[in-house]
């Protein structure tokens, strides 16, 4: 039973049934969204049961304001002292780190370190009175252990204990990304909810799970994703992306996990710092990478050096609310106006996310130092950056840079939303398409890719359009170092769903997998696509609907074999087959490509090296079509026969190949 008929049918009639006792309205209407498998109990309502919306995006009552101009006049109260870094590591690289200490009226206190082969070799006192700021050089040989770090002003004097580890303990083996990986993407709110005691706290901004509202927490953790690696395992996914698990201690809408309110703390409603730690390790025990997504654009306004901020040009600030104009163009137009490139990335993106600019050198050594802190906490294997374009985009070449002199194998794709080639490859590294500037990022998340593959499965051929749209994107691929680095995808957590895109066509939904898992770059699949899941991003809650079987009580379990439908187990081996196929075929991975020019709306390219070779041909058209292959000779001379690897089936004669309408032929070509 859906939402929709429980909110426009049931509930109406229960008011004329019941015109006074709202309360048995509530229970009966709590039993029936239980059995439509959205449980939930009455104290989680936020609204009365005549007015639910599930697309309320608000906690009752609650309106969010822009701040206005926030001052760093140190007034706010500091309940407790914190540094970060929490603790740093001997034998880093780069053998500096900048302590940024956080205690009431701290600022001018003066520093001492008595360990040996620890030297302060700056001290910085910002605006704010309760910051100081302490930069430390570490010998190679120092020892491992705690620095006792002594404040004094007059006769006060005040401690602090930093934890020194030897680097390699924990980090000794990032495996970065390849093309030879396939990641799956969870947004861990909706995936599966393996500890219901944390799915609410009392001294958080936001409490309690209502399942039935998209914008509302539904208890997913980093404890459900583990319980679930069995399945992953078993779909052949190599790599774990999950939607950031950091604090977001926000009021509203934070179950996305991008408005981060501490950068240093796992949100407890997902789980601990250790259990992350936990879940990295078995990711590595199963074969599986770990990416974690980052944002460095913006966090959430209850982060605590927003609340009490350390210098005022810490964040963009403006008289009234100042978004982006999200005009990603700007950023390399050699025409464009200082006005409209600075309100692209220093504009806010949301009311309650701040700008934080870059600019600022400490903030700057803040956000590079946390990425770093993770990478040897965790052992993680890659960052995923979001709204990478909105970021200045000097700091982010020195961030990438950073990072990789750190961690060389580190793997690192960037999102970058945007609607025209140039744009988007100008923000790879190595490819010299803006005078004196290196971003030293390897990849991106290929949108451009992304569009075509929709355009070519969902519109006629034209001379542009079409599956024209398609091979004329992959073919400015010499505007990159490496392509095989982008990302590509067929949707994800802010996209309409792949099903929903391609009009729900499962032969358009096989085909759309046949081209990602064969075609160059790192392919990204979004949970629960496997299973057929559909949705439209707009309201974007409906592409971010809960996993069924993640929680106790729900009425199917879509993890096993039995709990799917025939479609979805379909959808699922279909799926799986092909991972498996990209994973044993090194062609795949790391062969050439070769494409030919389409023809009625056949689309026809191949992967090859010394050894193998695998052709795919793609009908884009609403018709069979028989495709003669003399013209593709280049490729195919020395191959009599060929493998479809999805059938299983050996077809003798290549002169001529059937492809059923909107459908794809994936061949292993054999001598």
């Amino acid at each position: 039973m859906s939402v929709a008929l429980i909110k426009n049918l049931y509930l109406p009639f229960m008011k004329i049934i019941f015109p006074c006792s709202l309360f048995l309205c509530c229970v009966v209407a709590n039993d029936l969204f239980a059995r439509s498998g959205y449980p939930v109990s009455l104290t989680s309502f936020s609204t009365p049961c005549d007015t639910f919306d599930p697309q309320q995006r608000l906690p009752e009552g609650f309106r969010p304001a822009y701040p206005g101009r926030l001052s760093a006049s140190g007034t706010a109260d500091v309940k407790e002292a914190r540094v970060d870094p929490p603790n740093w590591w001997i034998g880093m690289k780069n053998p500096v780190v900048e302590l940024m200490i956080h205690d009431k009226d701290v600022r001018d206190f003066e520093p001492a370190a008595d360990y040996a082969g620890i030297k302060i070799l700056k001290i910085d006192r910002p605006e704010n009175k309760n910051y100081l700021f302490v930069t430390l050089r570490i010998a190679p040989d120092a020892p491992v252990g705690t620095v006792p770090l002594t404040l004094k002003k007059g006769r006060e004097t005040r401690k602090i204990n930093f934890p020194l580890y030897q680097k390699g303990a924990t980090a000794t083996g990032v495996k970065g990304l390849t093309d030879a990986d396939v990641i799956y993407l969870i947004m861990p709110d909706r995936f599966a909810n393996g500890d219901p005691a944390n799915d609410s706290f009392d001294d958080m901004e936001q409490r309690g799970v209502d399942r039935r509202k998209m914008y509302f927490r539904h208890g997913g953790d980093i404890q459900g994703v583990m319980d679930h690696i069995g399945y992953l395992k078993d779909l052949g996914v190599t790599a774990l992306w999950m939607t950031p698990v950091f604090e977001n201690d926000e009021g509203y809408e934070s179950y996305h996990g991008y408005t981060f309110t501490d950068h240093y703390k796992i949100d407890k409603r997902f789980g601990t710092n250790q259990l992350f730690k936990n879940y990295v390790d078995l990711c590595h025990q199963n074969g599986m990478k770990v990416v974690m997504d980052l944002v460095t654009n913006h966090v959430g306004d209850q982060h605590y050096f927003i609340k009490d901020l350390p210098e005022r040009d810490w964040i963009h600030q403006f008289d009234t609310l100042t978004t982006s104009n999200f005009k990603d163009q700007t950023i390399a137009d050699p025409y464009a106006s200082a006005v409209d490139r600075n309100r692209m990335t220093d504009g806010w993106f949301d009311v309650h996310m701040p700008d934080l600019n870059q600019q600022n050198p400490h903030l700057s050594n803040y956000l590079i130092q946390n990425n770093l802190w993770w990478i040897e906490s965790t052992g993680l294997d890659a960052f995923r950056m979001d709204t990478y374009l909105y970021n200045d985009q000097d700091f982010m070449s020195r961030w990438g840079k950073a990072l990789q002199d750190e961690y060389p194998s580190l793997g690192i794709f960037a999102e970058t939303w945007v609607h025209n080639i140039p744009t988007q490859a100008q923000t790879t590294e190595n490819n010299h398409l803006r005078k004196d500037y290196n971003s030293n990022l390897p990849g991106v998340t290929d949108f451009i890719l992304y569009f075509a593959i929709i355009e070519a499965l969902n519109k006629p051929m034209g001379w542009t359009g079409g599956v024209n749209d398609l091979y004329q994107a992959l073919g400015n691929d010499y505007l990159y170092e490496n392509p095989g680095r982008n990302v590509i995808f067929l949707d994800n957590h802010d996209t309409p769903r792949w099903l929903t895109s391609i009009g729900e066509n499962i032969s358009k939904y096989k085909t759309g997998y046949a081209w990602m898992l064969t075609t160059r770059g790192i392919p990204q699949m979004y949970y629960g696509d496997e299973i057929l899941f559909t949705g439209d991003s707009n309201p974007d809650g409906k592409v971010r609907q809960d996993f069924p079987g993640g929680w106790k009580g729900d009425p199917v379990n879509k993890f096993t074999a039995a709990g799917r439908s025939a479609a979805e187990n379909d959808a699922y081996e279909y799926v799986k087959k092909l991972i498996r196929l990209r994973k044993e075929k090194t062609v795949l991975q790391t062969g050439k490509t070769m494409q030919f020019v389409p023809e009625n709306g056949v689309y026809t390219y191949f992967r090859y090296d010394d050894a193998a070779a695998i052709m795919v041909v793609i009908n884009a058209a609403n018709r069979v079509a028989q495709v003669d292959t003399k013209r593709f000779s280049e490729r195919m001379a020395g191959f009599t026969k060929a493998r479809n690897v999805v059938t299983g089936e050996i077809l003798s004669d290549l002169r001529s190949l059937k492809v059923e309408n909107y459908g794809a032929l994936v061949l292993e070509l054999m001598k």
